[in-house]
């Protein structure tokens, strides 16, 4: 079963990258993160070059990868209303 307070990190806000699902309503998306991190960079290196993040918003973007893949909820992700 998916974390899901760590879920509760990730955002969409349709009037931030079009919707795409992004951590604590930053204007960092999950797709980058999970990007450099199929390229190999290391969660540490992330941490540093986005000093806003911490290591639980890195486990939140695996967390919803995951979710997604396996077809889990994604309930506690929060959809803003705009």
């Amino acid at each position: 079963m998916v974390n899901e307070k760590l879920l509760e990190r990730i955002t969409v806000n349709r009037e931030i990258f079009g919707g795409k699902p992004i951590i604590r309503g930053m204007r960092i998306s999950v797709e980058l993160i999970l990007s450099l991190l199929a390229q190999g960079e290391p969660s540490a290196a992330i941490l540093e070059d986005y000093p806003d993040l911490g290591p639980e918003d890195i486990q939140a973007c695996l967390a919803y990868a995951h979710a997604v893949i396996a077809h889990d909820t994604l309930d506690a992700v929060q959809v803003e209303k705009t």
